[in-house]
This record gives C-alpha cells, sequence and structure tokens, in this order.
C-alpha cells in the first residue's frame, strides 16, 4: 500500500522535514528539545514534523485499517537515522494497551517497529514493554501532569534480552514526549542503550 494513494507526489516531497533529533525528557520536561546535548538516550529520530499531510498518512494507519502501510513509511524512518542507530542491536515498539489493541485489531506502532526492523536487517523484538494501565490523552496535558498520567504505565518484561544492548524504540507520533521518556527510562534501568523512531513531530 503505497503513500502515493493518500497523497500525491507533489504534497509527499512537500512534506515538512524534521532534519534533527528531538529530546523526549527536554520535550516532557517543557525545555527546547531540539538543541539538546545532555541525554542522548531520549533522543528521537523522525523524518517529519507533523502537519495535515503526515496527518492523513498516521490516520491510515492508526484508524483505517491500513497495517500495511508500516511498510511503505519505513524507509523515511530509517532515512532520518544517523549512522549510529541504523545498527540497533534489536528494535522494539511502545505498546498499546490490550484493550485498544483488540478494538484496533493491531497495534501500529508495532507494526512501524517490525517493518523498520527489517529495513535495517535488526531483529525486530515485540513484548520486551507492555502497558499495564491504560492512560488519559496526553495532549490536553499539562507537563506534570502528564509525568502522573504515564508514571507506572509501562512494566519491563524482560530485562535480561535488552541488558548492554543498544535498542531502538518505535511509536507512531512523538507529542508530549512522557510516553518515549518512560519507555527509554525503564529500558536504560536495564542497562540498555537507547534510541528511539517515530514517523514525525507534534511541536
Amino acid at each position: 500500500m503505497d503513500p502515493a494513494t493518500l497523497l500525491c507526489s507533489r504534497c509527499l516531497a512537500r512534506l515538512p522535514v524534521l532534519g534533527r533529533a528531538v529530546c523526549a525528557r527536554c520535550l516532557l520536561e517543557e525545555r527546547p528539545p531540539d538543541a539538546c546535548a545532555r541525554h542522548p538516550g531520549d533522543r528521537v529520530h523522525a523524518p517529519w514534523i507533523y502537519d495535515e499531510h503526515v496527518a492523513l498518512l498516521v490516520h491510515a494507519l492508526k484508524f483505517a485499517g491500513r497495517p500495511g502501510l508500516a511498510r511503505e513509511l519505513a524507509p523515511a524512518i530509517a532515512a532520518a537515522l544517523p549512522p549510529g542507530a541504523r545498527s540497533p542491536g534489536l528494535v522494539t515498539s511502545v505498546p498499546l494497551h490490550a484493550t485498544r489493541r483488540r478494538e484496533r485489531g493491531y497495534d501500529q506502532a508495532a507494526c512501524l517497529a517490525e517493518a523498520l526492523a527489517d529495513r535495517l536487517g535488526a531483529p525486530f523484538v515485540p513484548g520486551i514493554l507492555r502497558r499495564v494501565r491504560a492512560t488519559r490523552p496526553q495532549s490536553a496535558l499539562g507537563a506534570a501532569e502528564r509525568r502522573r498520567n504515564i508514571r507506572g504505565a509501562f512494566a519491563l518484561v524482560r530485562p535480561g534480552w535488552v541488558r548492554g544492548r543498544r535498542v531502538l524504540v518505535v511509536d507512531d507520533v512523538l507529542t508530549t514526549g512522557a510516553t518515549l521518556a518512560e519507555c527509554l527510562a525503564l529500558l536504560r534501568s536495564a542497562d540498555a542503550r537507547t534510541a528511539a523512531a517515530a514517523l514525525a513531530w507534534a511541536p
């Protein structure tokens, strides 16, 4: 399933390019997230800045029953990764809560992660992280509320699998930074070296 069936070639070429890493931790703490050199393990790499055209791709992937679109989007994510992040020990994803996955029928972040892993020639290992409780939407919350909302929402299921390894965590869109920051911190608690990838940053 080609993104060109959703956007013409001219619109695809005009998608706003991000061109730099964004720090999930600084974003969460409401500091400038795109000039951070203090938190290398919280860097998120994405090809695009979220706009109405990128939204068409994201919504088709998440809500229109088109998980196969991940295969067409993975090359853009791979191209946004710096050389040091293109050879991870494994790739995993930010998990959906089980209830939402049953409703949707698939996990869009896992689809992206699997397609990206194939593109990079790295193993895709699902199930390392588990969402243990549902959370409120983050976009309408302030920084402190975001941290409270997401705290304890994830569990690291298999710490031995990530110890000492370079782990790339994939989500669909980076918004508040809270979800990815929490997942990356959990992985680092098991001595993993972390980075993250997404389709877009929604500033």
